[in-house]
């Protein structure tokens, strides 16, 4: 039985994601805009966000949010941390591997996190010491112990630039030993990825 914070999370996350689906069909019309150099937002981004703030604070109006495009609001013991469309560049570009992230953190500390496929419609959920789930079906990290033959996910981070060569070595290193590498653009579905195994690891400078 999830929580009912969880269960509002849900609720918001869902709500984004059926935002997102139905700009998917005019992407040419989206007025996009650079946030820093290789660093980019849309419209549907601030949208999203919003959807997901407007849920959020119906149900808990006193909880801080920190969001992806409108920065921090408030301050207590709880914050919603929001990624409304984690993996822009792929929703613009029409590659079908973004998603909806949103965490609760209580004094720093995450508690509860709610990530959000709208493509695939999963539906990844976590509470800390409750485990994971995918769909409300348990999931669990693969068991391999090491890079032989593991499946690996990293990301290029925009503002993370500067530590590309030893990035660049270390992918190089990896391969030596694992089975290879992606880098799909998502950070919070990758990281989904790897807690229900269907990749090993996932890494990223910064």
């Amino acid at each position: 039985m999830q929580k009912p914070v969880v269960n509002v999370m849900v609720k918001a996350a869902r709500s984004a994601g059926n935002l997102i689906l139905r700009h998917m069909g005019k992407l040419d019309a989206l007025n996009v805009f650079e946030k820093s150099k290789q660093d980019y937002a849309s419209e549907v981004d601030s949208q999203a966000e919003a959807e997901i703030i407007r849920e959020l604070r119906r149900a808990f109006p006193d909880y801080a949010i920190l969001g992806e495009e409108s920065g921090a609001m408030g301050t207590g013991r709880y914050t919603f941390v929001i990624d409304p469309l984690d993996g822009t560049s792929n929703f613009l570009r029409g590659l079908p591997h973004f998603c909806v992230s949103i965490a609760l953190c209580e004094g720093g500390e995450p508690i509860h996190g709610v990530i959000f496929d709208p493509l695939r419609n999963e539906l990844f959920t976590a509470s800390r010491g409750a485990g994971a789930v995918l769909n409300d079906k348990k999931i669990r990290v693969a068991e391999r112990k090491d890079l032989n033959g593991a499946l690996l996910v990293t990301g290029f981070p925009p503002r993370e630039r500067a530590r590309l060569a030893p990035h660049l070595e270390c992918i190089g290193r990896l391969l030596a030993e694992a089975e290879d590498i992606r880098r799909t653009g998502s950070a919070a579905l990758d990281l989904a990825y790897v807690a229900c195994g269907r990749a090993d690891a996932y890494f990223e400078a910064g």
